[in-house]
Formats: structure tokens, C-alpha cells, sequence
């Protein structure tokens, strides 16, 4: 079985409590990030302003093999930001659990099933792909999720993202929700999971065993709160232990987390891709 690995060092990684990437710092990533084979890179969120959005468009000229995606929220002006950007695949994310639509929001279930449609219809009038996000799923009532991702499919959305995003689930309740949702669901499922009680890990190599063609992670493990899954942890747990494919080229993932490790700690410094080689700070 395969398993494709999309990574958000670039977007949720960097929502870590004081880190801020350098445009060119996330250049020499998202290179690293292309050249150890990763499938797709959630490389930002261009709603966020003018600096942002110059450093997504540099990370668009490289011409990367692999997927590079936006992160929207689920509104028009987000969407046009990021096709204004350069971007074809879009990532749109919606609240999926009470906590977040009612308690958080103040909104109802049928206000995010428009929003949903409203967006979706809006990146796809530019002819962008989509892939939809459900936050907070792990506390969702499930016939809701299943609502969403079937208006998602109706709507030529690619695949629907299972956040677990305040890391309530464990390996146990993780394989067995999985392994019903992915005979349910209507889009395949990528698992995004917090690392709240440390068990991110052992949580996404779970729902992997249940089925799930694809994983969200970060380089390291970085990430809001205490982290996300670490794409090293994952690769070498998946495909070490359990024998699927990743499509990780091992060998460039000591380049790859010296890459993060160092721009998460230059202090100012930058880092630079020297010869198409390797990333060092410069």
C-alpha cells in the first residue's frame, strides 16, 4: 500500500509559539521538502499578507514536483488571495464539531455547509483542485463529517482532511474510528494529529493500518501546541516496521530536518540551497 505524505511544516509547523520562518528560509524547505519526495507541501496561508505571499510565490516559481498547496478559511477573499498568488491546488477548511460551529463561532451546521459551497464553487470557477479540511473532526458527530465530505465529493473536491485537532484520540480509538470512516467516506481521508499527550505518532501509524492513504506531518514534529506528527517518525515507522511505501528518498531526510532544525533556530540568519545539494545557513 502506498502512503502519500503532505506536509505543513510551512503552514501548521510554523504556528509554533515564536516561529517565524524567513521568506528565504522557507524556500530552502520547501526544496528540501520536494527533493526528500514528498507527495504534496501545505506551504502557507496566503491570507495572511503581502510578506507571506511574496515567499508562496517564490516557493510556486521553483516549479516542485510535488503538490504545493494554499490553506484557506472557508471565504471568497482567502481563495482569491491565493489564486492571485499563482496557486491551482487550494486547501479550505471548515469547523466540523459543535464545540467549534456552535460554542466558537456562533454559527449552525447549515452555516458551514454553505460556506463550504460557496468556497469550493469559488476555487473551482478558477479551475483550482480542492481538498477540504475538518476541524476538529475527532470531537464531530460522525453523520456530520460524513454530510461534509459527501457535499465536498458532490462539489470535485479530491480528498477531506480528519483533524484531530486539539490530540484527544489515541492508537486504539484512532484505528477503530478509521477503519469504519474509510468503508464510509465518500473522499479518501488524510489524518492531520496534534501531539497533545505525545502519541501523534503512534496515532498516525495507526489510522495508516486502518487504511488511510494519507498523512499530514511536519518536519520534526513541530508545530501549535506541543506538535504535530513527525515526518521522520511516521516514514521510518510506516514503512520500516509495517513495509509501505512512502516514496521518501531516506537519504535526503538528514538534509531535510538539519534544514528546519537550523531556520528554526538561525536567529535572523538565513538559509540558502546551495547547488541543488544541500541547505546550510548561510
Amino acid at each position: 500500500m502506498r502512503v502519500d505524505i503532505v506536509d505543513t511544516t510551512l503552514r501548521d509547523g510554523e504556528q509554533q509559539a515564536g516561529l517565524v520562518f524567513w521568506p528565504a528560509e522557507k524556500v530552502a524547505i520547501a526544496q528540501a521538502l520536494d527533493a526528500a519526495g514528498v507527495f504534496a507541501i501545505e506551504s502557507g496561508i496566503p491570507a495572511n499578507g503581502p510578506e507571506e505571499q511574496e515567499a508562496l510565490k517564490a516557493i510556486l516559481d521553483l516549479g516542485l514536483k510535488a503538490q504545493v498547496i494554499a490553506w484557506n478559511r472557508a471565504v471568497k477573499q482567502d481563495v482569491l488571495t491565493s489564486v492571485q498568488c499563482g496557486f491551482s491546488f487550494i486547501h479550505i477548511s471548515v469547523p466540523v464539531s459543535d464545540l467549534h460551529i456552535n460554542d466558537k463561532l456562533r454559527k449552525s451546521r447549515e452555516w458551514v455547509l454553505k460556506q463550504l459551497a460557496d468556497s469550493v464553487e469559488y476555487a473551482r470557477s478558477f479551475g483550482c483542485r480542492v481538498s477540504v479540511g475538518a476541524e476538529d473532526a475527532s470531537r464531530a458527530d460522525e453523520d456530520f463529517f460524513l454530510r461534509v465530505t459527501d457535499t465536498a465529493a458532490r462539489l470535485g473536491v479530491e480528498r477531506i482532511r480528519y483533524a484531530d485537532t486539539v490530540g484527544c484520540l489515541d492508537p486504539v480509538a484512532t484505528y477503530n474510528r478509521m477503519r469504519h470512516l474509510v468503508k464510509k467516506c465518500s473522499l479518501p481521508i488524510e489524518i492531520h494529529l496534534h501531539n497533545d499527550f505525545g502519541l501523534a505518532v503512534a496515532n498516525t501509524v495507526a489510522a495508516v493500518q486502518a487504511g488511510v492513504p494519507l498523512v499530514s506531518v511536519t518536519v520534526g514534529g513541530i508545530g501549535e501546541r506541543a506538535g504535530n506528527a513527525a515526518l521522520e517518525q511516521v516514514v521510518r515507522s510506516v514503512e520500516g516496521l509495517y513495509g509501505y511505501d512512502t516514496d521518501i528518498r531516506m537519504e535526503w531526510l538528514p538534509v531535510l530536518t538539519n534544514a528546519v532544525a537550523e531556520a528554526c533556530f538561525s536567529a535572523g540568519r538565513t538559509v540558502r540551497w546551495d547547488d541543488g545539494m544541500k541547505a546550510r545557513l548561510a
